[in-house]
Order: C-alpha cells, then structure tokens, then sequence
C-alpha cells in the first residue's frame, strides 16, 4: 500500500456565501475511528444540500467533517477497529455526511458500497446521495408499485434521472417535468412516458391527460411552493406525495379538504440526518435490489460534467445555473 501522507487538499467553506467562498485548502488527513474507513477519493459527487450547506443553511451534523461532500468513490486506505467487510485495495462508493470534496475521505462500514460492476469512478460517485434519496423517498415513504403512476418534477437533474429509471425498471408509468424541450426528450430517453415543460405547460393538466382523469400515485418533489396544492391536485385517490426539497419554498398553503377526500398522504424526508442504522438499510436494500439493475446496464447514471476538484466554485456555478442534465461531479 502507498504510504498515507498527513496532510491532504481539501475544498472548504470559507464562509456562507456564493461559490466563490470554495477555497482549496491543506488540511490533516482523518484517522479512521472504530467502525470507519479512510478512501483515497477519486471523484466526488456534487449535490443541492452542498450548495445549501455553503450557503450556511445546511450545517453537518454535530461530529462530522464541515467539509461539504455528499458522496465519494475511490480505493480503501485504512481502515478503523471492528471493520469487518472492507479491507484497504477494496474499491468502493459511499454515502458520507460531510467531507467528500477532498483528496481523503472517511465513511461507515455499513454506508459504503462495491463499485457497482461496468461503473467508473465518476459515475459511481454519482450514485449514493442521489439512490439512496430516491430508493427511500420513492419506494419506502412512497410506496411506488407496479403498474402505478410516478410523478417526477425535476426529471433532467440527477435524482429526476434516478427516479424516471428507477420507476420504470419496477414497473411504474412515468411522467417527468423539467423546464426545456431539450430536457424534456432527456427524460423521454430514459424512459418516461410522458415529459411536460412546466414553463409553457400545465402538469396538472397534463397528469390528467396521461392518466385518463385518474390522476398520479406518487409525486416526488424537490419545489414545494405553489407546486404542493397542484400536486395534491394531480393526485389519485390514496396517493402519496413524497417532499424532498423546497426550491420554490418552504410555506405552503394547501387546501386540507381536497387531501382528505382524495386520502392524499403528503410526506418527505430529509437524508443527511438520519442515523447510521437507517442508511445502513437503505444501503442493503440498494445493494440487493438496484445494484444488479446497475451492474446489467438496465439503469444508468447519468453524467452532466466533471469538474476538478479546486474548481468546485464552478461545479456549483454550474449546478445553480439549473441547465444541466444529470449529475456534475468533482475529480480528484
């Protein structure tokens, strides 16, 4: 094995503020701790919640890097005491609460992955944030089943990407929002069956269409805003209606009567939070259940740009720019 150097390049948050507060910066290497893993980072995916942590209104949980970084793939290094699956040469992806943007980064045991076969390195950084959201929020809190309708707004970004596929490989009928014509035959490539352009159509209306009147089973949302009272709207009797993000807002006023004569559930999550133990099952069921689609071709990440890792300002400049079409992952 290389020996491990003590210190590394690191991108941190200088400040809250715009992409221009990422900054390279030399920090320690972290040690890993009982039940944790060192990876030498190879790419690192870019996400929303980093644009919100560098913002300042996004802060890791108490006890984990402030570095932002969501997801890495990349080679074991080290290992801590009472780790039992990985050893170092080991080549993985993780799910990480902080400290991805950086040439060493730790993850647990149980929230790291084997390379899902056939992927690179780039886009199996692009796998963890963005699954493990849409296995749980789609297939756990939404209970999406076969034959049943899926909404899903944002369907161009990286977790649209995952759930237009997703849906489709357990046998759902899909229909993607996203804002240009050329988004919009994105998402029919990956196999939605119907794609609107939220900015010249109504998705109500077009639900409605697609649906023959019945309406969708399950919404996946990252607006919120205006978009929640028009998602209840769009909804079958029973359906669910699952919050991941609030782009357009987090105050909502809805009308209670329709969601009680329709049974419309309304939920979300948020994942970074959550403890060890629950992401740790959202990691055995993705393991079991997605990474043989993966590996099979059948799902495929969708890769928007690479950036490396000290132009992580520009990552985010990209990211908040909305045009892109997939994921934007940082190179180390």
């Amino acid at each position: 094995m290389a020996e491990i150097p003590d210190t590394m390049i690191a991108v941190e948050i200088s400040a809250p503020g715009g992409p221009d507060v990422l900054k390279p910066k030399i920090v320690p290497v972290p040690k890993p701790g009982s039940g944790h893993i060192l990876i030498k980072v190879a790419a690192a995916g870019v996400n929303r919640p980093d644009v919100a942590q560098r913002m300042g209104v996004y802060p890791p949980p108490p006890g984990h890097s402030l570095l932002p970084g969501l997801e890495v793939a990349g080679e074991i290094v080290a290992t801590g005491g009472s780790v039992t699956r990985w050893r170092p040469g080991n080549k993985v992806c993780a799910l990480v609460n902080g400290g991805g943007y950086a040439e060493y980064c730790l993850a647990e045991e149980p929230i790291a992955l084997p390379i899902p076969a056939g992927l690179d390195m780039i886009k199996a950084a692009a796998v963890p944030e963005t699954f493990f959201t849409v296995w749980n929020n789609v297939f756990e809190r939404g209970r999406l089943a076969a034959g049943e309708w899926l909404l899903v707004h944002g369907g161009s970004s990286g977790i649209g990407t995952t759930a237009i596929q997703l849906g489709k490989a357990f046998g759902a009928k899909v229909i993607a929002t996203a804002g240009s014509a050329d988004k919009c035959k994105a998402c029919l490539e990956l196999g939605a069956d119907h794609a609107v352009n939220y900015k010249t159509d109504d998705f109500v209306a077009a639900v409605k269409t697609a649906t023959a009147g019945k309406g969708v089973d399950v919404t996946l949302d990252m607006v919120g805003g205006d978009y929640t009272e028009r998602n209840i709207i769009a909804a079958a009797e029973d359906g669910r209606i699952v919050q991941i993000a609030t782009l357009g807002g987090a105050e909502v006023k809805i009308n209670i009567a329709r969601l009680m004569m329709k049974r419309v559930t309304l939920t979300g999550s948020t994942l970074r939070p959550r403890t060890r133990e629950v992401k740790a099952g959202f990691a055995r069921a993705l393991e079991d259940k997605v990474w043989p689609l993966l590996a099979a071709g059948k799902v495929k990440v969708v890769i928007d740009s690479t950036f490396p890792l000290a132009k992580a300002a520009d990552a985010h400049r990209r990211l908040e720019t909305s045009a892109h079409i997939g994921k934007v992952v940082l190179v180390v």
